[in-house]
Order: structure tokens, then sequence, then C-alpha cells
């Protein structure tokens, strides 16, 4: 299987998606945006970055980039879909999840180890996880605040489409732990498929100890489920 990471202009995490899949058994390759989905991709990463200059708002251009119609396609046929970060607004701004990312409640750009709450465990990308655990990646975003109307929470929730909540080491989800604001502490939600999520943290800087730890390696898994 050979799972496509997408690179845009801007992109800059793209090629610490392709390493962080080698890590954990999945071949994986740099799809330049102007070429388009190779034929029969076996996943598809949206990675992070900066997609175009994060020009008129995050992830904005990106989404209505060429390739994103075959990127949605992909996924209404079942491919997998992860958006990390910047992959998440665009994943976002395309339709394929619900929500949308805007700038953090700091006002400030927020490089930080975090933690999430395991919310769903029951799909590809948390089912190495029980659900309530506790994990740890990294966030390195100004604008990753996760904004949903109350009554589209209520459905996310009641679908269990909601996969991390930010929360702290014991696993209490509160405004403490919340580091930009997300709505109800939503740190990655599920599109309409349990293949297609995205997330603003950054589990491909999660998988070798000696940077710090290994919790991404559960979540990129999810690919070869």
């Amino acid at each position: 299987m050979t799972v496509s990471v997408v690179q845009f202009g801007g992109s800059n995490c793209d090629r610490d998606a392709v390493r962080a899949l080698h890590d954990v058994g999945i071949d994986a390759e740099r799809t330049w945006h102007e070429d388009g989905l190779p034929e029969n991709p076996s996943g598809i990463v949206l990675p992070g970055g900066f997609s175009y200059g994060d020009y008129l708002r995050a992830g904005a251009m990106a989404g209505r980039a060429p390739i994103m119609a075959a990127v949605r396609d992909a996924a209404s046929e079942g491919v997998p879909v992860l958006g990390i970060c910047n992959g998440a607004q665009v994943g976002c701004e395309t339709g394929l999840t619900p929500g949308a990312f805007t700038t953090n409640a700091s006002a400030r750009f927020q490089c930080e180890h975090v933690h999430l709450r395991v919310e769903n465990a029951d799909t590809p990308w948390t089912r190495a996880f029980e659900p309530g655990d506790v994990i740890e990646l990294p966030i390195a975003h100004g604008e990753g605040r996760f904004e949903i109307d109350e009554e589209r929470l209520d459905e996310l929730d009641a679908d269990d489409r909601i996969l991390f909540r930010y929360c702290d080491a014991d696993g209490n989800v509160t405004p403490e732990s919340n580091p930009n604001g997300s709505t109800d502490g939503v740190a990655g939600v599920l599109g309409e498929r349990e293949s297609v999520a995205v997330l603003m943290p950054h589990p491909e800087r999660a998988t070798l100890a000696e940077l710090g730890g290994t919790d991404g390696r559960g979540i990129l898994r999810g690919f070869a489920e």
C-alpha cells in the first residue's frame, strides 16, 4: 500500500509525514498537488504547513485546489484520508469534515505539547487506544481553534464523530487544558465516513521516543486498518 502525502506550495510537514508513515511500516510518497493524485491511492494525508501562505485564511486556497476534487472522490469511495493541522483546515474548507478552524483565542502562534483524551476508540485512527486514554502530541498553529455551532456539535457527539478533546494529564477537559479555545475542547473529528478524519495536533511528530514520544504511531497505523 502507498499513501499519498499531498504537497501544496507552503506545505512544510509533508516530509515529516512520509518519514513517520515509514516508521510505522506504511509506504508513503509525496504528491505534488499540480500532478494530481496517483491512480488508486491506498490512503491520503493532507499535511501541516502554510499552504498558499495561509492567504485569505488557513486552508482556504488549498481547499479549492483542483486536486481536492479527486481527494473528495477518493474519500467517498472509502479511501482513508487524514488531515493534520493545516491539512485539518483544508479538510474543513473542502467539506470533508464539519466545522472550521480559526484564530487561536490567545491570538498567538502556539507550539507546545498537549494532552488529548480519546473520545471514540472504535475508528481506524484510534483502535490502538481505549476510550478515555490520554495521549500526548505536539501542536504548532496560529489558527487551531475549532468552531462549530451547538446543534452541529450535539450531532457530532451523538454520532461519535469526535475523536479527541484537549485535556489535562488526568483526562479532565478544562478551559486551562484547551490551548486554543476550541469549542468544547474538540481537537479532532471524523467526516461522514470513519475513514476520514482531521486533527489539529501532529501525530507525525510523535513517532520516535528519542524525540519526545510515540503516541502518534497509533493514529498513523489507521492507514493499515
